[in-house]
This record gives C-alpha cells, structure tokens and sequence, in this order.
C-alpha cells in the first residue's frame, strides 16, 4: 500500500463522485478506478458501495477514511518536522561556556537566536575551557565560547567577537580618577588573578604585565572573572578583567579601560568540524550579529 492509495481513497471519499475525484486529482478517472480497486483488494474488503449514479462509504470506508486521515496528517507532520531540523529550524543546541563569557554578549546572542528559531532548545553549560574542549570533542556540546582556546585540530575555531581587557579598581584609588590607564602604571600594585594553572587566557595576561616591564604581584587567584570583582571590593588588589566586567556593578569597584596596545579579550567560538544544521544557524546568527 502507497500513500497515493490512501490519497486517492480521501478524494473519492470526499467527492462522493469517481468523475468528481479524477478531476479534483487531475487524472482520468479509469486509472484512479483502478488505484482504489487494488486498495480495496489489498485491505481484503469494499471500502465504497458503488452504483451508476453514486458512490458510498461503506462501514469498513467510513473507519479506513478515518485512519487514512490520521495517517497522512502523521507524515505531513513527520515531513515538516524533517524539513525543520535538516535547515536548523528544530532542535537542541549545547553549548559550553564560562560565566564571563556568559556575561558578555553571549546573552545576547541567545536571545536574538531564540527570536528567530523558537524550536531550538538551548542548554548552556558553564564550565572551565579544558572541559569545554573535552566535551565538544566527546560530543557532549555543541559549541563553546572561550577566550584564547590551544589550537586543536580536531576542532574548528574563530573568533565570534573582539573585547579588550581593562583593569578594576578600588573606587578610591589614584588611578580611578583617570579615564584609561597604562599597564605598566599597575606595576606597584597587588594583583588578583584567574588562576594561572587552569587559564591560557590568565597566563596571556601575566605575559602581558612582562612584556610592560613587570612581573605581576599576584596575592589571590580565583577561578571566574567575575569573582575578580569581589576581591577588588574587599580591597585585596586590583584586577585586568575582560571589558565585558564592566556590566557587574560591585561596591567600591570602578572599571578603567587600558591603554593602548591593551591586551585582547576577544571570545573565540569553537566547533567540531562536522557539525549540523542548527549549530550551522547558530553560526550565521553569529556571523551576522558581530559581522
């Protein structure tokens, strides 16, 4: 049994005419005489009572329409389901980050991706850039959002948007009254810091303060940006933090850009290089937001 069988079943039921359905089909009415014939042999019963001037369902007709019904509307559904996911319309998308990351425009991206395709679910999970890697390569995750990501060949990575970094300051510190500060002016200073052991982008900092002439005084580390705050509140020293930082209101804390050539922030998305279609939506919504 075909799908046109059951198609062509409707149409005559519809129709109550053999004349009337062919026409309704664009076919000849001999052929489609034919299609329900076998319909009704295949089945083992007569689905229409027929006469030279009517057609009728029969008992068995009147159920079998009701199932042909519910059946071709299950593969109009299963079709447009199909067709939804294949273009990246349908669909769960994980996606691993870090909590700065996620303060930053990431947020935001989601939001205008969620506009646009409202059947993809989205999860985020919050987690270290080695975990992240680990994830996306065991097909744990979809994409992840991290600064200064190791080359890995496995994984294809770009840059999804540019930040630079600036430092937090106690409000009532010296520099505060200034509108950018240099990097080597911080060299007297107490440091908190993420934690070199687990940061690439921690250690491109600390790189940084080198190439300005000083090795950063470090006191604390702390494993999120954001924490870095809370540190500068409680005035256990200053912080370079990406610019996104800046959105975390904390007491007592000011944000200064440096000046240039700052150090970069810039949040590089990652991906596997086979990846389908709604990772591929979420890609050009991307592209499309920070061009």
């Amino acid at each position: 049994m075909e799908l046109r069988h059951l198609r062509y079943f409707i149409a005559v039921a519809e129709a109550a005419s053999f004349t009337a359905a062919a026409k309704n089909l664009n076919i000849s009415q001999p052929p489609l005489s034919q299609q329900i014939k076998d319909l009704e042999e295949e089945v083992g019963t007569r689905l229409f009572e027929r006469s030279s001037r009517h057609v009728e369902l029969t008992e068995a007709g009147v159920s079998f329409l009701d199932q042909a019904r519910m059946i071709l509307g299950q593969v109009e559904h299963a079709t447009h389901q199909a067709r939804a996911i294949g273009s990246g319309q349908v669909g769960m998308l994980n996606i691993g980050t870090t909590g700065s990351v996620l303060l930053g425009q990431l947020s935001t991206l989601i939001a205008r991706f969620r506009e646009r395709w409202p059947g993809v679910f989205v999860r985020i999970h919050e987690m270290d850039p080695q975990a992240q890697e680990l994830a996306l390569l065991s097909h744990r995750t979809d994409l992840s959002f991290v600064r200064k990501p190791r080359h890995n060949a496995e994984l294809v990575g770009k840059v999804a948007w540019q930040e630079r970094v600036g430092v937090a300051l106690p409000a009532d510190h010296p520099l505060a009254r200034h509108q950018t500060v240099e990097l080597g002016a911080l060299r007297q200073e107490s440091f908190v810091f993420l934690r070199l052991a687990d940061s690439r982008f921690a250690r491109y900092l600390h790189d940084c303060c080198v190439a300005a002439g000083f090795v950063p005084n470090i006191t604390n580390e702390v494993v999120e940006s954001y924490s870095l705050t809370s540190l500068v509140s409680a005035g256990l020293g200053v912080a370079l933090v990406p610019e996104c930082i800046r959105n975390l209101s904390r007491p007592g804390v000011v944000y200064r850009p440096l000046a240039d050539p700052a150090p970069e922030a810039d949040v590089y998305v990652l991906s596997r290089p086979n990846h389908g279609p709604v990772v591929a939506s979420f890609l050009e919504a991307t592209a499309a937001m920070f061009g």
